[in-house]
């Protein structure tokens, strides 16, 4: 036999659950109660194995009550399941975080109610079709978003600004104006946000970024893909820099 206690402040709706539940051979109600102290009290006296507990009750609401329930090591085998008017996400919420086995908006039908009653005897969860409908499609958006990269938590408010200057394609010039701050500290910014998510590929403080490496062939231009580009050398591009240089040095323009 399932033993239920049904908590709500209004009789007549305590009356309907009671004529539906009582009509079934393996349920029965065995108390009743009219705010949420009283639920609590009643868990705690006939120890039943469904409460059905409304949410917005005087004093003490369903909520809290569900809390004290579900936080009674006493009341461990005690299945707590909200009935509400309203199917609202933030009752949804709110009922789960407090420990509650279901959620049923009180429109529902009566073999769902004797359902759900069922449900919740035997220690399984359940949730009212439409508000099942609701989360699941929250759960479905939530991972359609990439989780972000790691590395992007290390960055300060400021450092984040300056990452989607770099990505927006604004030079160094055009960084400083929107952070408002010198050219030099906008380079600054740079080589730090730089420093943290590219750490690996920074260039040694041994090594100059524009010289090339053992391996490059003598007098051929440095290829080498170079982070961030023009911001690295203040405004213009490595490979435009050393071929200027080279004219100079060949006497061209």
């Amino acid at each position: 036999m399932i033993n239920v206690v049904i908590a709500d402040d209004q009789t007549l709706v305590r009356a309907g659950f009671r004529s539906i539940l009582d009509g079934e051979e393996d349920i029965s109600v065995v108390a009743e109660a009219a705010d949420g102290t009283e639920a609590v009290e009643l868990a705690a006296s006939e120890r039943p194995d469904v409460v059905l507990m409304d949410i917005r009750m005087p004093g003490v609401d369903g909520l809290e009550a569900t809390r004290r329930i579900v936080a009674d090591p006493r009341l461990g085998d005690v299945r707590v399941v909200i009935l509400t008017t309203f199917d609202l996400d933030e009752y949804v919420y709110s009922a789960l975080r407090a420990g509650a086995s279901g959620f049923l908006v009180k429109d529902t039908e009566p073999m769902e109610l004797i359902h759900a009653v069922r449900v919740a005897a035997r220690g399984d969860s359940l949730l009212a079709p439409a508000v099942t409908r609701r989360l699941i499609a929250e759960f479905v958006d939530r991972i359609k978003e990439p989780p972000p990269a790691p590395r992007l938590n290390s960055l300060t408010e400021r450092e984040r600004e300056v990452l989607a200057g770099v990505a927006a394609g604004l030079s160094n010039e055009e960084l400083a104006e929107r952070l408002v701050v010198s050219i030099a500290t906008a380079k600054t910014h740079v080589s730090r946000v730089l420093t943290k998510l590219a750490p690996a590929t920074a260039p040694s403080s041994s090594s100059s970024p524009t010289s090339p490496g053992p391996s490059a062939p003598a007098g051929s231009p440095d290829r080498r893909p170079h982070l961030l580009g023009a911001h690295a050398t203040g405004g213009v591009p490595f490979g435009r820099r050393q071929g200027a240089g080279r004219d100079r040095a060949a006497g061209v323009g």
